[in-house]
């Protein structure tokens, strides 16, 4: 059996992910992005899961970073899953929740619930953690303490916890895209009958000192009639005003329009690389 990796604990959103898209492998956690990546170029899984974009809170810089910085792999798949946060404690406490005295949950998840906590626990510490299951996991482990955590459903049934506030997000239209990545850019082994669409991404250095580069750069996609879904400045990490940026193309690879695009792009001195071109999905 193949494998696949995520950002676990057990029961964080990227597992959801993992489940609805490659349920035939076997699920393989990684408590940091960065190890899940590692993973997946060391060869000791198959694919891996992580996260690069949410709807409210926007990219997660440190996938990109270390897709483009540290570990450069192929992006074969990418799957976008609804997202519903939920206030959860131990059992012992379910009867006191409003008396909780710290909440844990990861970054985004706390940012997304903001109005919630500002209004029931204004007063109460939050905690950051690595993952939403991270968080309920720390809760499981701990029944002594009156503490809650921010997680889903998945999470709340796999430690034994309580819900005692459902769906405590600001928005509900909250989703979050992950990106599926594999060594040799291998095609994902599933029913594809659950595709909702098809993206190409590049990465474009612009050259320097170089007057309407970025408008000759939409240019090229633009009287192509190729439709970018994204466009996202990130920083090179050489100096202050150096950046490269990503560019989501809403259809795969063929063979005379996106390359004629990069073709283009190289005549006017841009370094263009792919990488990848592939199926996405939708978890609703």
């Amino acid at each position: 059996m193949g494998k696949a990796g995520y950002l676990g604990p057990k029961a964080t959103f990227t597992h959801l992910a993992v489940q609805a898209i490659l349920p035939q492998l076997e699920h393989i956690p990684y408590y940091t992005i960065p190890a899940c990546i590692d993973a997946v170029a060391n060869g000791e899984i198959e694919y891996g899961v992580v996260p690069v974009e949410n709807a409210l809170e926007g990219s997660v810089n440190l996938t990109w970073d270390y897709v483009i910085h540290e570990k450069r792999l192929p992006i074969v798949g990418e799957i976008v899953t609804p997202i519903r946060q939920h206030l959860m404690v131990h059992p012992n406490h379910a009867k006191r929740w409003k008396e909780v005295e710290m909440i844990y949950s990861h970054s985004h998840a706390i940012a997304q619930c903001h109005k919630f906590l500002h209004g029931q626990f204004s007063n109460v510490p939050l905690e950051d953690t690595t993952s939403t299951a991270f968080a309920a996991k720390y809760v499981k482990e701990h029944p002594e303490r009156m503490i809650a955590a921010i997680a889903n459903e998945l999470a709340a049934k796999e430690y034994g916890l309580t819900i005692v506030q459902e769906d405590i997000h600001d928005y509900d239209h909250n989703t979050t895209k992950f990106v599926v990545l594999h060594r040799q850019g291998t095609s994902l082994p599933v029913d594809f009958g659950n595709i909702t669409n098809y993206k190409t991404t590049l990465m474009v250095t612009l050259p320097s000192d170089q007057a309407g580069a970025l408008h000759q750069v939409l240019s090229a996609f633009s009287w192509r009639q190729l439709n970018l879904s994204k466009i996202e400045s990130c920083p090179m990490k050489t100096g202050l005003g150096n950046y490269f940026f990503i560019l989501d193309i809403n259809q795969s690879l063929d063979e005379v329009l996106i390359p004629g695009a990069i073709a283009e792009l190289e005549a006017l001195g841009c370094a263009v690389y792919i990488l990848g071109s592939y199926p996405c999905f939708s978890t609703d």
